[in-house]
Parts: structure tokens; sequence; C-alpha cells
């Protein structure tokens, strides 16, 4: 399949830059695969239409990872933690990192605190090093880049249910949910700390040259066994989706999900599929495609175009039956 057949043309003025005024208030685009039916509603009556289903979401919560910090000279210094590699120790994104040098130490911009607060460690090509962080990372959000200015409450970048510390970016499919409709569905959680090369836009020529890099993943083994004996699961986002469809070819409760799921995938555990919409030309489009069919997505997608719906990380939602 080539790229650029996950290409589409979006109005820059349905990028959403805030979230909706309450999480249930979003619009909700719903596709019932086996009818052909498409409709019209709202976030607060999903449970109306997910009867019957287990509801599976991702309860990774978000670290302030974007670290503002100073060289030596007093060059300025952005660092990105991506993922915690233990014992304090974290894979990261620096820029501008080309003057940086193993061993050097970044300091908080302030200039305020004694100790270092990043010790790059290994420098492991294309603006990523391997770094040592001092405590807890205390930095921003790291926010999409199409969203010019953060919430006023950096908690609408989270789900309510968000308990693991450890994604670089919000499993927006859950932005949605208030505690209130969550105790309505019957649900499970399991766990991916979301990485940025998620949201990598494809740079091959073809959807199959792209590299996919692994995201941790854990699941608790009462979890699995209802997701597994479920009648009919309903996954909350891709990332939900990518775990399930991981464990159910035989992979261990914990580990490193690398399943790169394009058109002509065999989906074995999820049954229907709540998600955003997509940037183009990324792999989270072409697993919705994998799900829905290439051109029944393109369908939905030029419709959510003309009824004005929200795109992306603060938009509107998608249910896939």
């Amino acid at each position: 399949m080539r790229s650029s057949e996950l290409d589409y043309d979006l109005p820059a003025e349905l990028v959403a830059q805030r979230p909706a005024e309450r999480r249930d208030g979003s619009r909700l685009l719903v596709h019932d695969r086996r009818t052909g039916e498409t409709r019209h509603r709202t976030f607060a009556e999903l449970p109306d239409e997910v009867r019957g289903h287990l509801t599976v979401v991702n309860d990774t919560r978000v670290v302030p990872a974007r670290l503002r910090l100073r060289r030596r000279t007093g060059g300025e210094v952005e660092v990105l933690l991506v993922e915690s590699l233990g014992s304090g120790e974290w894979e990261a994104l620096a820029r501008p990192s080309r003057r940086l040098r193993t061993g050097e130490r970044l300091r908080a911009s302030d200039r305020e605190s004694p100790d270092p607060s990043v010790e790059l460690l290994e420098a492991l090509g294309d603006g990523r090093w391997r770094v040592r962080v001092a405590g807890e990372p205390h930095g921003q959000l790291p926010l999409p880049p199409y969203i010019h200015e953060p919430p006023p409450d950096p908690e609408r970048y989270q789900t309510v249910y968000a308990d693991e510390p450890g994604s670089a970016a919000a499993p927006t499919a859950g932005l949605h949910f208030t505690p209130e409709l969550l105790a309505r569905l019957d649900h499970e959680r399991i766990t991916l700390h979301v990485g940025l090369d998620t949201f990598r836009p494809l740079t091959a020529e073809t959807v199959e040259e792209h590299v996919i890099h692994g995201e941790r993943y854990r699941v608790e083994p009462a979890a699995w066994r209802r997701i597994e004996a479920a009648g009919t699961v309903l996954a909350v986002g891709t990332t939900t989706t990518r775990v399930l469809e991981t464990l159910v070819r035989g992979a261990p409760l914990e580990g490193r999900a690398e399943l790169f799921i394009t058109p002509g995938f065999e989906f074995r555990r999820v049954d229907a599929l709540l998600t955003n919409f997509h940037l183009p030309r990324t792999t989270l489009l072409a697993l919705v495609m994998a799900f829905a069919g290439v051109e029944r997505t393109r369908e939905l997608y030029a419709l959510a175009i003309r009824e004005r719906y929200r795109f992306y990380s603060f938009g509107d939602a998608m249910l896939l039956l």
C-alpha cells in the first residue's frame, strides 16, 4: 500500500485547539460495518451504542516530560523524555542536538538548582539520547505541535482513569470519558505507555516499509481472562487495540507491543473500535483503515469534514461497530 493512500485534505479550522467544555460533550460519529448505517450522536450517548460489549481502556498517564534546560555555556536545550528505561534513565529527544556531548550535564533553566537535572549518557542518533534524570520529571506536558496553546487545566490532556505514569502522549480516544459515563460501562484496563513514534508520519514510499517502534505494555492476568472470555470487546483507541491483538496472538502479559496493523490485518479480539480522527500518513490511520476498510474510512473522514467534526487530540470521536 502506498503511503500516499493515507493522505487527505483537512481545513485548518477543523483542528481542535481546545477540548470540549464537557468531556462527554464531544460529537460521536457512529458507523455500523455490518449494516453500513452511519449516525451522528454525542459521546454521552456511547453506552446506548455498546450494550453487551466489554469496554477496554488504556490507563497510562502522560508524564510532564518536556524539560527546558541549559548547557554550562548558557545555551538552551529542550529535552523530551520519550520512554522510561528504569533506574532514573530515559530515552529522550534533545534539540538542538548537534553540539551536545556524552557526559554533559544540563541544568534547569532557572539555574536555581545546584544539582544537574539531566545527564547525557549516550547518543542514539537522530536527536535521540539515553539520559539520566535527577528525581521525578517536573516539566511541561508534551502537547502535539498542532495544539498552539496548552489547555487551562492540564488534566484535560489526561484521561479520568489515568493511573500509570509513563506516556509521552495521551491515548486521546479516552479523553472523552467522565467518571459517571465510565461507571455505566462494563470495562477493564490495560496499560500501554504511548511513545511519540506512534504519531510519527510515514516517510517510506509504501506503508510496509515503515518501521514501527515498540511501546511497553502490561495487563493484569485477571483483566486478560475477562477480555479473552468476553463475547464482544470495544477497544478504546488504537493503543488498546494493538495490545489486545498482540496478546491474542500468544504474547506475554508484559512486554513491548510491536504489532503494525495495516489493511488486510485479521482482527481476532477487537470487535468494535472507538477512536479519534487521526493525522494523514500515520500508523494510526492505517490501523483504522485496517478495521473499517480503506474506502469506507475515506468516506467516513470525508463525511466528518463535511459535517464539521473537530479533528485530532482534542477533537471528536468515531465509533466503528
